[in-house]
């Protein structure tokens, strides 16, 4: 009996990852809750996100940080895990949940603009791990070519990304990914902590430069980044209500832990938001290349939801094309695009702000149509032959006023692009604030005017 059981589940995780955009079968949904906390908490603890965290401080206060990084942990989680849900209700991708309240061709504008944000990550990703894989590469093995670490790395991870998400949870993660990070985590945690004057670090000055609510802002535009692909790995999953608690918590946990280690790193060992400085210091307190060998093992699966992902939202635009064939295309382009970024700590910070100002906005149009007008339910019938096949301008005009809202409270980019947007207020008698200089940030009243307007302009059709 035991081995018919192992032989069903090994013919279900292979049909799994070349699942298209229609609803997952019951029969293929094998993830439970405690999948998708390990999933989830795995994802939320990476190199990247100490880089992050790194960027808080000093210009915050340790307190003032901790406190921006709480906030932002629990705030950016709760749309996380309610996309989440909708994706394990409805069974579908992240950008197939657009469908009805965007239209069809609606949705291929958070398709592309998810696109060109996941291929982003997956350079980033890329160029992260092959920076640390050269580092460590050259103390253990004697071998020093960057290029060839990122072309290991991206073949690694467009490996697991073909694997698809329940081999990648159940067969890496489980067995072996997880718990190898989860034990580096704990012990390069413990080494930071003892190395440095806790007490003194807590009394630091803030050296400003970055108000509170631009850094909560900072803090939750990380969980934010995976809200358009949480669904394209929930729909693999069993039940709503402990879908939601394992993805939330799991998450805002990781997320806390390592912001938190990484504003450390900087304030106990003199790093750098950069994620080579942040490696070798990693590396001096807790014990070498072999402690960031096996963080670049919990680094893959990062890069590896972003190819994944990346296909499935280019099938929302065309199905027909091979899921295979473009994760294959997305490895490709990571691997160019990770031999281009060269100023990656303030390149990093515009695309976490820019990305909060397109999918914050997004997600109030979404959570208005979806949970308070449709009550929680759509229906296959909704996303696909039901769908209005063009546009639903009623829609789009709340996502770009939140878009606008956000990035006049939190001006996001380079020069030329917000000399634009102060021209663009002053035209309109709107003095534009200075960079973080609203008091609440961007996110809130980004999400707020998306909601409300989606709420007054969106009418449920029979």
């Amino acid at each position: 009996m035991a081995s018919v059981t192992e032989r069903l589940e090994e013919i279900l995780e292979r049909e799994a990852p070349a699942w298209g955009i229609r609803p997952v079968p019951p029969g293929l949904r094998r993830l439970g809750a405690g999948d998708l906390a390990v999933l989830w908490g795995d994802l939320s603890i990476g190199l990247l996100v100490l880089v992050s965290g790194a960027l808080l401080v000093p210009a915050l206060a340790p307190p003032a940080a901790l406190l921006a990084i709480v906030v932002g942990s629990l705030v950016g989680c709760v749309p996380l895990a309610l996309v989440g849900l909708a994706g394990t209700r409805e069974g579908v991708p992240g950008m197939v949940l657009f469908r009805p309240v965007l239209g069809v061709r609606g949705s291929f504008l958070p398709s592309a603009v998810n696109l060109v944000q996941l291929i982003g990550w997956t350079g980033f990703e890329f160029w992260a791990m092959g920076r640390v894989a050269n580092a460590v590469g050259r103390d253990l093995f004697g071998v020093g070519s960057y290029t060839l670490w990122v072309a290991v790395v991206a073949v690694v991870c467009t490996a697991l990304a073909l694997a698809g998400p329940v081999f990648a949870v159940r067969r890496w993660l489980e067995r072996f990914g997880f718990w190898v990070v989860l034990a580096v985590a704990v012990w390069v945690s413990f080494r930071v902590v003892t190395a440095g004057q806790l007490g003194a670090i807590w009394r630091l000055p803030g050296r400003g430069g970055l108000p509170f609510w631009a850094a909560v802002d900072l803090v939750i535009a990380m969980p934010i980044s995976w809200l358009p692909l949480v669904a394209d790995y929930n729909r693999f999953g069993r039940g709503g209500g402990r879908s939601f608690a394992g993805t939330f918590w799991s998450y805002a946990v990781g997320n806390v832990w390592f912001y938190a280690l990484g504003a450390l790193l900087v304030l106990a060992a003199g790093s750098a938001p950069d994620v080579l400085d942040i490696g070798t210091k990693i590396a001096a307190l807790a014990g070498g290349a072999v402690v960031l060998l096996a963080l670049l093992v919990g680094e893959s699966d990062q890069a590896m939801a972003n190819i994944y992902s990346s296909a499935v939202s280019a099938q929302n635009v065309r199905p027909e094309l091979s899921q295979r064939w473009l994760i294959v295309a997305v490895g490709a382009v990571g691997f160019a695009l990770a031999a281009l970024i060269r100023n990656s700590a303030a390149t990093f910070e515009y695309f976490l702000f820019l990305i909060g100002s397109v999918f914050v906005p997004l997600f109030g149009v979404f959570a208005a149509d979806y949970f308070v007008l449709r009550r929680g339910r759509y229906g296959e019938a909704e996303m696909f032959e039901g769908a209005a096949p063009g546009f639903r301008t009623r829609a789009l005009a709340p996502w770009l006023a939140g878009f606008v809202m956000y990035q006049w409270c939190l001006p996001t980019g380079p020069a030329w692009w917000v000399g634009a947007l102060g021209r663009a207020f002053d035209a309109l008698h709107l003095p534009l604030p200075l960079i973080g200089g609203s008091a609440v940030g961007g996110s809130a009243p980004s999400f707020l005017v998306a909601f409300g307007l989606s709420l007054a302009v969106l009418r449920r059709r029979r």
